[in-house]
């Protein structure tokens, strides 16, 4: 499981796919699920969903994760060939300058460049320590007029992101653009997997949804035409284990998968997770049951599709389950293929736990 889950995860990280064109992502996890017996269809919004028919007595399952990466759009071509963009989504400008980039413009077309930084020898002492607003970026395809640029396919509102890479660090970590949320993908995948050839258990739902980076869109969708009654997010765990983030939690790389007990964005789109208690424990009783550490997070800063799927109809017993990762939204994140493997496993047997007489009413669990 664990080779498969690196071969996975470093597969979907090199392709590119921002919010809102998540096409050659979409076609490689559903040739992976046709695979695995399953039939999948493609919603109007873009969102790839399979289902594993199971007990219609038992509480039906959404098991969710975004395959979008954020990026940005083409904004305005200069006349000397430079490029300028608008971020889409959470792109950090101090993790910008002297970046490689990929012009998203299709399959053999893509074109690289490069973010331009100030050379060092012409750069002011006021300069050295401040970062340069998103707005003054510009991409550098060594283009030299905006005809070329246009002539290479590059257009208002073309795709940009961070030229995929993987680098593998020793042991089980594994480096690279957008591990989040390519490695929730693979963990999905994975565990689709394990659940067509396990014993009959309850109807999951597995849903790859787009537009998550773009405020959160695609699981919404899904969850109004499914109608689950438990919904299952997998994204990033945010790692604690480095100087610069170790007040903010206990969560360690490599200590095996995270559950999120308070989601709150904070900032913009003030929303978040509060995971439903029948939840909680079944995933704390199956981690003890399996032998496996169960690492908790409580978050300010982050948000989840669950924000939104959990208001569905009357209401969907939500909770955000992940994998440690460091460094998040910049252009080489982090994570473990350890706690991939783990979370896989939690999943799979957590999942198998819920049947006809699974209960969700708050009053078993709330004293």
């Amino acid at each position: 499981m664990k080779d498969r889950l690196r071969t996975l995860t470093s597969d979907l990280m090199l392709i590119p796919g921002l919010a809102g064109y998540e096409g050659r992502v979409r076609s490689y996890l559903a040739k992976e699920l046709k695979a695995l017996g399953l039939t999948t269809r493609t919603d109007r919004l873009g969102n790839l969903i399979a289902t594993i028919a199971g007990d219609a007595a038992a509480p039906g399952v959404m098991l969710f994760t975004h395959m979008d990466q954020l990026g940005f759009v083409v904004r305005k071509i200069e006349a000397d060939g430079l490029v300028r963009v608008e971020r889409l989504g959470g792109v950090p400008e101090r993790a910008l300058a002297a970046q490689s980039v990929l012009f998203s413009i299709g399959e053999g077309r893509d074109v690289p460049g490069v973010i331009a930084n100030k050379s060092h020898h012409a750069t002011r002492p006021d300069e050295k320590y401040t970062v340069l607003p998103y707005a003054e970026v510009f991409i550098d395809a060594g283009f030299d007029s905006a005809e070329a640029v246009m002539a290479a396919g590059i257009d208002i509102g073309t795709p940009v992101v961070y030229a995929p890479k993987v680098v593998q660090l020793a042991g089980d970590r594994l480096a690279g653009t957008s591990v989040d949320d390519r490695a929730g993908c693979a963990v999905v995948l994975e565990a689709a997997r394990a659940l067509v050839a396990a014993p009959r258990g309850p109807t999951v739902h597995i849903v790859f949804s787009v537009q998550e980076e773009f405020n959160l869109r695609g699981a919404v969708t899904a969850a109004q035409a499914l109608s689950p009654d438990i919904a299952i997010q997998i994204d990033l765990t945010l790692a604690t284990d480095t100087p610069d983030m170790a007040a903010r939690g206990d969560v360690r790389l490599g200590g095996g998968p995270g559950m999120s007990m308070y989601s709150f964005h904070g900032r913009g789109t003030l929303n978040g997770t509060l995971p439903h208690p029948a939840l909680v424990a079944l995933f704390d009783a199956t981690a003890k049951a399996e032998g496996m550490t169960l690492q908790r997070a409580a978050t300010v800063g982050a948000l989840t599709e669950t924000s939104y799927v959990q208001l569905i109809n009357e209401g969907v017993a939500s909770i955000d389950l992940g994998f440690p990762m460091r460094y998040s939204h910049s252009a080489l994140e982090v994570c473990d293929v350890g706690d991939l493997e783990e979370l896989t496993r939690l999943l799979v047997a957590g999942i198998q736990r819920i049947g006809p007489g699974f209960s969700l009413d708050r009053d078993d669990f709330e004293q």
